[in-house]
């Protein structure tokens, strides 16, 4: 006999409220086994396909290990220092290019050159704030001592998690299949399966998406003399997972200091803006179609409602959750909408006139 309807609410809403109320009290602590996690879901199709060629799951997951192992440590030796670097002196830069700003304004707009103009006072501001807060903020994440332990717990935990996750994975699948109530079963199977297909549509395509908009971005900025062509490139990249933000901010940020620093040369200023140009061509017409492809369900405006609300609820690990939340919630959504539209409260009676 089935439980009543108001029964499974119930129960459905106490385990929406512990997995929040966890969530909530240890953000911080679980985030190395939801970053574990994730990583273990994005290999997953990869051991899976390794070990269809006839290497066995073992195997299978120590060749992945290397492999990210060795991509790390190049990483590690080639762009993680010019990376650490170029941000830093963007942001002791910050005051110069405030000054060049106001240069520039001021030889256009000569009603502004008093020093006691409300935009002058802010421009030097901004200038100031961006040295004062990002050396704080840069000065926080490379010498506090927290910090640096939390850094080295993940890079420790994360790995381990990762590896073993992806050993157990399919075991794991199986034996959460096998708890399912037998009643509910096959809806949850399928109900998953659509949540599956949303999450590695959008997590696994929109992650090479942004690797090979950021490689494109960086190599192609720095090819063309932009000072901070790899920080820049990085960040449109990284961005290039929230929809529209990625292009925005890279290509103003890049294009701003393309004018600063090519001023005058509108050819060079014509290059970056090209570049950007380029890769959004390339990403709407040949990556996001193949690779993540149309039938995502994730809507533009949802996936940035849902970052934003998680975020602000439980800061980075509630983005990182933000995105599966937000699939299965549109795929059990769209499920309940179907069964409205069969259901006979919104067909009506069977003998009801016309």
């Amino acid at each position: 006999m089935a439980l009543p309807i108001g029964t499974q609410m119930k129960y459905w809403g106490i385990a929406a409220a512990v997995f929040l109320g966890v969530l909530w009290l240890l953000g911080d602590v679980i985030l190395p086994f939801i970053v574990g996690a994730a990583i273990a879901y994005f290999l997953d199709p990869f051991a899976d396909r390794l070990q269809k060629i006839g290497l066995n799951r073992a195997l299978s997951v120590g060749v992945i290990a290397v492999l990210t192992l060795i991509i790390f440590v190049v990483m590690a030796l080639l762009v993680i220092p010019t990376l650490a670097s170029q941000a830093t002196a963007l942001v002791d830069t910050a005051p110069e290019l405030s000054r060049k700003l106001q240069t520039f304004v001021t030889e256009r707009f000569p009603e502004v050159a008093d020093e006691n103009s409300a935009l002058r006072q802010s421009l030097t501001a901004v200038g100031e704030s961006i040295q004062e807060r990002g050396g704080e903020l840069l000065e926080t994440v490379l010498s506090s001592v927290s910090s640096l332990i939390n850094v080295l717990v993940l890079f420790v935990i994360v790995p381990v998690v990762a590896v073993y996750l992806l050993y157990d994975w399919d075991r794991m699948v199986a034996r959460i299949d096998d708890l399912l109530p037998r009643e509910h079963a096959p809806t949850i199977r399928y109900l998953a399966r659509e949540i599956d297909k949303t999450m590695s549509g959008f997590i696994r395509g929109m992650g090479t998406v942004c690797l090979i908009l950021g490689t494109y971005y960086a190599v192609a900025l720095m090819l063309a003399g932009l000072q901070f062509g790899l920080v820049v490139g990085f960040a449109a990249g990284l961005l290039t997972f929230i929809p529209y933000v990625g292009a925005l901010v890279g290509g103003v940020l890049a294009i701003g200091l393309a004018l600063f620093q090519f001023w005058g040369d509108w050819l060079a200023i014509g290059i970056i803006a090209g570049i950007f140009a380029l890769g959004q061509v390339i990403e709407g017409n040949i990556l996001t179609p193949r690779l993540v492809g149309g039938s995502v369900g994730l809507h533009p405006v949802w996936l940035i409602f849902a970052l934003s609300v998680f975020g602000a609820l439980f800061g980075f690990v509630g983005m990182l959750v933000a995105v599966p939340v937000a699939a299965a919630i549109g795929v059990i959504t769209r499920f309940a909408t179907g069964q409205y539209k069969n259901s006979q409260l919104y067909r009506g009676s069977p003998d009801q006139d016309a």
